[in-house]
């Protein structure tokens, strides 16, 4: 058996394949598989991983027609033979020693789930994303009793899962069209399921966030937010665990609900605000809302106001709220621009700034000074 399974969707990523794959192959773990879907790229992808193939047998092929990110993922499950499954999408890269300390860690622990922080790269630079606290390190943690864990960003490829474990819950991905949100429902019923996880602050995988083509960027796949919560919903369900959960799919739901409103063109914000009115409406109904268990007030205030006033004064009350947003950036941006331009034009007052730092440097280093003459006289008197 092969320790880990590496899924890597493809499509269309030529930019960025060769550094994606080179990070694999190259891993310290060496019992691994690489397997590459792809999901019919129409660019040179193909024959790039193929290349690959030619030089390193640990690497399968699934080459089909275009059908999506979670058809793709879902045939990569289904090929697998690790123990462990890990998903680096193909715009991004990992550090070299990522699957053998992952690895590790989950043998250590018997962990169902192994989650690490990880790098946003942008531009080629990268900026550590910290969100796992040190305190929830070095242990075992279950999901239910740690809520805090279904607020974050799914970064399904920040971890490994054990093969079994995927298999025994039944979860696997939603195949709907595109590459939008099918991660959201995985990872939801992840750590609706997992009773063994457990966090690292190390980070190993570098998020691309520069891929102008990244389905992120892409607001006409909105809908499959809608259809990965009912995913959600469903599967909470028919696990009679609904009720468990119910406060926090709600809150998790709106969230990413809320982020979509704020940023969705007029076309698409009506059928969107609808299905939001609709859907809470029915939840407010069944008395499973609960306000205060919002923690954000622009949240906690729109729900309030979405569940109190039409569709049409929902669509203005939106609008008004976005407008305000973009005055507030652009009075930022005027403010930036003004003190920049100003201290361009101001020598003296930039000589300032200047002297201020080197009269901070040198305060910082009279105190480390200080300190060390205060180390060495208490030493002298304890002699």
């Amino acid at each position: 058996m092969k320790k880990i399974s590496v899924l890597v969707p493809i499509y269309n990523v030529e930019k960025y394949l060769q550094q994606c794959l080179e990070s694999l192959v190259n891993q310290t773990l060496a019992e691994i598989e690489i397997i590459c879907i792809n999901d019919g790229s129409t660019d040179d992808s193909l024959d790039i991983i193929k290349d690959f193939a030619k030089k390193d047998e640990r690497i399968v092929i699934i080459d089909k027609e275009n059908s999506g990110y979670g058809d793709s993922m879902n045939q990569g499950l289904a090929k697998a033979k690790g123990k462990y499954i890990a998903i680096v999408e193909s715009d991004d890269f990992i550090e070299l020693d990522a699957m053998e300390r992952l690895y590790g860690l989950a043998e250590s622990y018997d962990a169902e789930v192994v989650r690490a922080n990880y790098f946003f790269n942008k531009n080629g630079k990268d900026t550590l994303n910290a969100y796992v606290r040190p305190e929830d390190t070095g242990r075992v943690i279950d999901p239910k009793r740690n809520i805090w864990i279904f607020y974050e960003a799914p970064a399904i490829w920040s971890a490994i899962y054990r093969r079994d474990f995927l298999s025994k819950h039944k979860i696997k991905f939603l195949p709907t069209p595109g590459a939008s949100y099918q991660d959201t429902g995985f990872n939801f019923k992840v750590w609706v399921s997992a009773h063994r996880a457990v966090f690292t602050n190390d980070a190993f995988l570098h998020y691309r966030i520069d891929n102008e083509s990244s389905s992120v960027n892409n607001p006409g796949k909105v809908m499959n937010v809608v259809y990965e919560y009912a995913e959600i919903e469903r599967y909470l369900r028919e696990n009679d665990v609904f009720d468990d959960y119910a406060q926090v799919f709600i809150v998790a739901k709106f969230g990413a609900y809320f982020w979509n409103m704020c940023r969705l063109k007029s076309d698409l914000l009506k059928d969107f605000v609808h299905k939001v009115k609709t859907e809470y409406d029915q939840y407010n109904n069944e008395g499973i809302i609960d306000l205060n268990n919002f923690g954000g007030a622009p949240q906690r205030n729109l729900l309030k106001y979405i569940l109190d006033h039409s569709e049409q004064q929902i669509l203005l009350h939106i609008r008004r709220i976005r407008r305000n947003q973009k005055l507030r950036e652009r009075a930022r941006k005027v403010r930036e621009n003004t003190r920049q331009a100003w201290i361009r034009l101001h020598p003296v007052y930039r000589k300032q700034l200047e002297i201020a730092s080197l009269v901070a440097e040198v305060q910082n280093n009279n105190v480390a000074l200080l300190k060390r003459l205060e180390e060495l006289e208490e030493k002298r008197e304890a002699k």
